[in-house]
């Protein structure tokens, strides 16, 4: 006799799959050319320096040991180094946690600082991360659109006078994820100080800030406001397995993500934390691959673009890239980027739909595109095959 299973929590009920981590599964093929994945050049991840920090720090017993909630103490300052250049004050090892990389952070932050039923205010469109773990925490979102300078804060301040009121705004600050764009100085003056006058707190996710083709992005909003929390990690310049994230906010919000760190993982991986350390603490080395990094990722951003204005024209708009690792293109024909996928696949190429960052129809036609993970003529190759799928349609 069979008994049916217990149901599950009430809050899986409204929750999705992310139609990106679903479309990974399916773009595994060795046939397929993958544009749908935010993922760094496999050939550009610094192996043998990886490699080399391991060895070294294997040679001590403890760095296998247990270690602090909050992360192996000398890389939080060497973090707090690093985010006091951005922050332009002073940053202190107690305003950083270590995360099991930045979605962890995101995660943890979500449960310190939202009750059910919370409003929260993201960009339109919006990274898929940050969707789901806002509505797996019950939350109350609200879009605000953003252009080529970021999030509309003059229509985020229309509706704050309007009445609306966030417990916390998240955004993508530099070379957002989907749309490629980075948030103007005036923009993150303007958000800190709605901030400072409505009282709620800002979640500034920023995995791209480092990977600027020729002009650094602005300050960091945390430069114009102390309800700022920071998030960052190591997955996109160095290596996304080694999982080391991090968020820096004020000391009472540590604590908090601390004391749910407790009860998620006692603590991360002292080992990769201890790897990661020894290469962000290595300044000399660390510039000489950001600015492999850069060159690469720009020439391949330049080549797909390139492909992409050539091939199409004005049948498609698109968002020149300044850093990070995405285009947002925005086809000018009617054409329905979602049923456009399918046919693609089958021609060996995949990318993902704008209506997986925004339930509107007026993302139908977009697409973002990743460039970092493609050599430029293998981006050119893609761009091939997604016309004659678009010719098919």
């Amino acid at each position: 006799m069979t008994c049916a299973l217990p149901s599950l929590a009430r809050r899986l009920d409204s929750l999705e799959s992310s139609a990106i981590r679903d479309l990974l599964a399916l773009t595994a093929r060795e046939d397929v050319i993958s544009l749908a994945g935010g993922l760094p050049a496999t050939e550009l991840i610094p192996a043998h320096r990886i490699r080399q920090a391991a060895e070294a720090v294997l040679m001590i017993p403890s760095s296998v040991q247990y270690g602090e909630t909050s992360g192996w103490r000398p890389l939080r300052e060497i973090i707090a180094t690093r985010e006091s250049r951005s922050v332009g004050r002073e940053v202190t090892s107690g305003e950083v946690v270590v995360t099991h990389g930045s979605q962890q952070a995101l995660t943890l932050l979500t449960q310190a600082l939202l009750d059910p039923g919370a409003v929260v205010v993201v960009d339109e469109p919006a990274y898929a991360g940050a969707l789901q773990v806002f509505s797996i925490a019950g939350a109350d979102i609200h879009a605000i659109p953003i252009g080529d300078a970021g999030m509309d804060t003059d229509e985020l301040a229309r509706r704050l006078e309007a009445g609306l009121r966030p417990t916390l705004v998240h955004t993508v600050s530099n070379f957002h994820n989907p749309r490629g764009v980075t948030m103007s100085d005036f923009g993150r003056k303007q958000l800190a100080a709605l901030a400072d006058r409505y009282g709620f707190w800002i979640l500034e996710d920023d995995p791209y800030g480092e990977l600027w083709f020729g002009v650094q992005p602005p300050k960091s909003i945390a430069a114009y406001s102390d309800r700022v929390v920071r998030l960052s990690s190591a997955s996109k310049i160095i290596a996304p397995a080694l999982r080391v994230g991090w968020l820096t906010a004020p000391v009472v919000v540590c604590q908090a993500v601390e004391l749910l760190k407790q009860g998620a993982d006692l603590c991360g991986s002292s080992m990769t934390q201890q790897m990661a350390a020894d290469m962000l603490d290595d300044a000399a080395w660390l510039e000489r691959h950001l600015e492999v990094l850069r060159s690469q990722y720009s020439a391949r951003a330049q080549a797909l673009e390139d492909a992409l204005k050539g091939t199409f024209g004005d049948r498609m708009v698109l968002s020149p890239a300044s850093g990070g690792m995405f285009l947002w293109v925005e086809f000018q024909d009617s054409t329905d980027t979602t049923a456009l996928l399918s046919r693609a696949l089958d021609h060996g190429v995949a990318f993902v739909p704008g209506r997986a960052f925004a339930d509107s129809p007026q993302y139908s036609g977009a697409a973002r595109l990743c460039f970092a993970s493609s050599s430029s003529d293998v981006l050119r190759e893609a761009v091939r095959r997604l016309s004659v799928a678009h010719t098919l349609s």
